[in-house]
């Protein structure tokens, strides 16, 4: 990729006593990206995140954006981004507007005119004036992200904004998400542990396990990568079920499934199994993969819990 990442850590780690929470964490993430950053609880993502808006120190490593360094050049650095870790906060007796207006004055004040677009932007227009006490979870965590839209960052990072929230609230933030991306041309970073929420929403993607990095690329070139299931549907059965036994070479694992076969394979053998299922005059009328975000997940962190 020939652009300059807008974030970037080069040999992050961070150790508490004897634990490292993140260790040698070579993260990239650029233009345009809704970067995705998985891992299961305690993995080290909000550690990286704090890490990444200075808002703790590294014990090794450096972090980088947009080119700066955060260690020698840390209010530049962090003129662009804005962003939310875990539950953001409020003055739950103060409205929506009071609550900006207050976040604004640390960035030296902030137009009236920019407060209404950033609550119309997350569709709170209509509740501004409120006491944010008055407010749902779900509306808090979309104040959350007005907050960081404030200062019209270029790079949104959000730790875990569905969290806790209903179907509906986690609908309405993975919108906000997808519209600050591709209509507002925003780069985010989106922690999260709901992985059908980054499958639906993210560009790209990093997972972490025990605070060290194990996979990252674009999310479409990862769940292509490796094994993973195809459902076979064709008739006869019985003539579908002989030839996948007949290429055991090729076929790890084979599942009865409601309309065929489930089957485990690498990617590259589906062409040969397909090609040998036509020459059987097997009528094929369907090879559909089945890999999830959930089931790569699976693979890269299934030894989590091993000491």
């Amino acid at each position: 990729m020939s652009e300059h990442p807008i974030l970037e850590t080069r040999s992050l780690g961070k150790r508490y006593g004897s634990r490292w929470a993140v260790r040698d964490l070579n993260l990239l993430v650029y233009p345009g990206d809704v970067f995705g950053f998985l891992g299961p609880n305690g993995a080290g993502k909000s550690t990286t995140i704090r890490m990444a808006l200075s808002l703790i120190r590294p014990t090794t490593g450096e972090v980088r954006l947009f080119g700066r360094s955060l260690r020698s050049d840390r209010s530049a650095a962090l003129r662009s981004v804005g962003g939310i870790v875990e539950r953001p906060d409020f003055y739950g007796y103060l409205s929506a507007v009071k609550n900006l207006e207050i976040v604004g004055a640390l960035y030296g004040g902030v137009p009236a005119r920019r407060i209404w677009e950033v609550l119309e932007l997350v569709g709170l227009k209509e509740r501004g004036n409120d006491r944010v006490k008055a407010y749902s979870h779900g509306m808090k965590q979309r104040l959350g992200i007005a907050q960081a839209l404030l200062s019209d960052p270029e790079l949104i990072v959000l730790d875990e904004p569905t969290s806790g929230l209903d179907p509906q609230g986690m609908k309405e933030i993975r919108e906000l998400i997808t519209h600050l991306a591709r209509e507002k041309k925003k780069t985010i970073i989106l922690s999260s542990h709901l992985l059908n929420e980054i499958e639906m929403v993210a560009t790209r993607m990093a997972i972490i396990n025990k605070g060290e990095l194990k996979v990252q690329g674009a999310v479409q070139d990862l769940l292509k990568s490796g094994e993973y299931r195809v459902l076979i549907t064709g008739e006869p059965l019985a003539k579908l079920k002989s030839v996948l036994r007949r290429h055991r070479r090729l076929v790890k694992a084979v599942e009865p499934a409601e309309t065929g076969m489930m089957v485990t394979m690498d990617r590259e053998h589906v062409p040969a199994i397909a090609a040998a299922l036509v020459r059987a005059n097997v009528r094929l009328s369907g090879i559909i993969p089945r890999r999830s975000l959930e089931e790569y997940f699976l693979s890269i962190t299934e030894n989590a819990t091993e000491s």
